[in-house]
């Protein structure tokens, strides 16, 4: 609780300060940090699902707390306040390493943004540009070869319905056998059990199926370290990676991983003006990587 504290007072109390030597970016800050209090028989995945949340976004912003018995009135931090990707503000943004989906409006403007789950180990999304290129109602799944191999059970196709693993929306991508779709199995969002596909709540995937027509363009980035300035301060997010999402899945906690080329690329953001930058903050935010934007600027 110490902890969750010190971080909205850094965000709070930090003075403002803009590097004279840099031209202004673009504000890349979205939402607000919001708290959620436990009810009796919550946990958090429940949380995760009543706040458009995923389960390991949940987990990351609050370290120590047990995800399926978390104590009856204990304060959940929301992941709720983030820096948008850095990546051309144009239709669909997904950002592999948050587990998340921006979707923006013909101004660039940001629209809404939900929590995805993608694939899992050995079984990655492709990165790069692409288009929606076909949408379908209660699509049939057909299982491709490699599907079938691991479970030859499977039928070659299966039809709209209960075990259908694509939901009833999906929106097929320009390359072959990917697609963003929905699910019958809305745990699995916000977590990497995939095989490539991007997978939606129910009530999500409907919602972007509405706004999101044939040729609206798809952009997949894989950034765990996010930087961007808001109202004069720099910011710093970090995600987990990889191994420690799945290190996160089996029991809860990750070891410290650090961040290849973060100091570079704050430096990059600041101007080459480090001795604006507070290098101590920098590491914890590195060590700890709940997915929360703090300001590292003095």
């Amino acid at each position: 609780m110490a902890a969750v504290l010190l971080h909205v007072l850094i965000i709070c109390l930090t003075p403002p300060f803009r590097a004279e030597t840099r031209a202004e970016t673009a504000d890349r800050i979205t939402g607000e940090l919001t708290v959620h209090f436990v009810s009796a028989g919550e946990t958090l995945l429940d949380v995760a699902r009543t706040h458009g949340l995923g389960i390991l976004e949940v987990m990351a912003a609050n370290p120590g707390i047990d995800p399926w018995i978390p104590r009856t009135g204990m304060p959940v931090v929301l992941p709720t306040f983030s820096l948008l990707p850095d990546a051309s503000r144009r239709g669909v943004v997904i950002n592999l390493a948050e587990l998340r989906l921006f979707l923006f409006g013909a101004e660039g403007e940001l629209v809404a943004s939900w929590p995805i789950g993608v694939g899992r180990q050995a079984f990655t999304t492709p990165l790069g540009e692409t288009r929606v290129v076909r949408k379908q109602t209660d699509p049939t799944w057909y299982p491709n070869e490699q599907t079938r191999d691991d479970n030859p059970d499977l039928p070659a196709s299966v039809p709209p319905g209960p075990d259908n693993p694509m939901g009833h929306y999906a929106l097929y991508l320009g390359w072959p056998e990917y697609a963003i779709h929905g699910t019958n199995r809305p745990w699995g969002v916000g977590r990497r059990v995939s095989r490539g596909c991007i997978r939606l709540y129910p009530e999500d995937i409907e919602e972007l199926y509405g706004q999101a027509p044939v040729g609206t363009p798809v952009t997949v980035v894989d950034q765990a370290a996010k930087i961007g300035w808001h109202e004069g301060k720099l910011y710093l997010e970090i995600h987990p990676s990889r191994t420690q999402l799945d290190a996160l899945e089996e029991r809860g906690s990750f070891s410290i991983e650090l961040v290849a080329g973060l100091v570079e690329q704050i430096l990059a953001a600041t101007g080459g003006w480090s001795e604006t930058v507070d290098w101590s903050i920098v590491r914890r935010v590195e060590r700890e990587r709940r997915g929360i934007p703090i300001p590292i600027t003095h």
